[in-house]
């Protein structure tokens, strides 16, 4: 069971120790946990994040869902690429030269992130995604944006990693373009689910590939934040939806 407690400023941990990593610095923006709250609201206002009966890219059926695709308008990409641009900060720094978005939800991501960064920290990155199919005329190839050359320091943005499936795509490609060095992985939300083993996705990605991760929330602050708690005069996750998350972990969630 997803069974949270506040056991010091950076660990939660439920009755199996599911750990999660928290509050990262934001480089001054707002205090990290207010920053976190109004992201998880931010999802919400969105309709991103979703509570019902889904299925991910993985297979699994899940109560909730992350669907970057319904950020939709200008001014809300623009926050949107805020709060990846303090998460990328805060992990990573601006030491690298390519911001790397998967297609096709990382496209939008790796574009609003990079003027993110430009506008707030006055960091000048260079943008790349893919194309799904190779463009055969005009500017051939595979990539949008910027190309990545020999001796790049690359950081991939992503939407959500469930299993850690995408990854295992997505490095190939950048790897294929030259002798580049491939930071780590950036995701908006981190499930807190196990990957291909026992370990959590991320975890897994850390491990088999070397990359760091980072998310701008995990599931245990969003139901931490949002359990029992109106948010516009709704709860958003009472007992019932709560129990469906907890058995959703107790079948996915990783095993210490």
């Amino acid at each position: 069971m997803l069974e949270l407690k506040r056991k010091s400023e950076d660990v939660y941990e439920d009755k199996k120790t599911i750990r999660a990593q928290l509050p990262i610095t934001t480089g001054g923006f707002i205090d990290m946990e207010q920053y976190k709250k109004d992201f998880i609201e931010f999802m919400i206002d969105c309709n991103v994040l979703k509570f019902g009966d889904f299925v991910t890219k993985s297979g699994r059926n899940t109560p909730f869902f992350v669907n970057t695709g319904f950020y939709r308008t200008g001014s809300q990409l623009r926050r949107l690429g805020e709060y990846y641009a303090k998460a990328i900060e805060a992990k990573f720094g601006f030491d690298f030269d390519v911001l790397f978005g998967p297609a096709y939800k990382g496209i939008p991501l790796s574009v609003a992130a990079s003027i993110a960064i430009s506008e707030k920290y006055d960091k000048d990155i260079r943008y790349c995604a893919n194309r799904k199919e190779v463009k055969d005329h005009g500017d051939k190839g595979i990539l949008l944006g910027s190309p990545i050359e020999d001796g790049d320091k690359v950081v991939i943005i992503e939407d959500v990693t469930t299993a850690g499936t995408s990854i295992q795509e997505t490095l190939p490609i950048v790897k294929a373009q030259g002798d580049v060095d491939v930071l780590g992985l950036v995701v908006s939300v981190d499930r807190m689910e196990r990957g291909q083993g026992e370990k959590s996705a991320l975890d897994e990605i850390h491990e088999k590939y070397g990359l760091e991760t980072t998310a701008i929330v995990t599931m245990a602050e969003v139901v931490e934040h949002l359990y029992n708690k109106p948010y516009k005069g709704k709860v958003i996750i009472d007992d019932t939806l709560k129990e469906a998350i907890d058995a959703y972990y107790e079948k996915y969630g990783v095993k210490h």
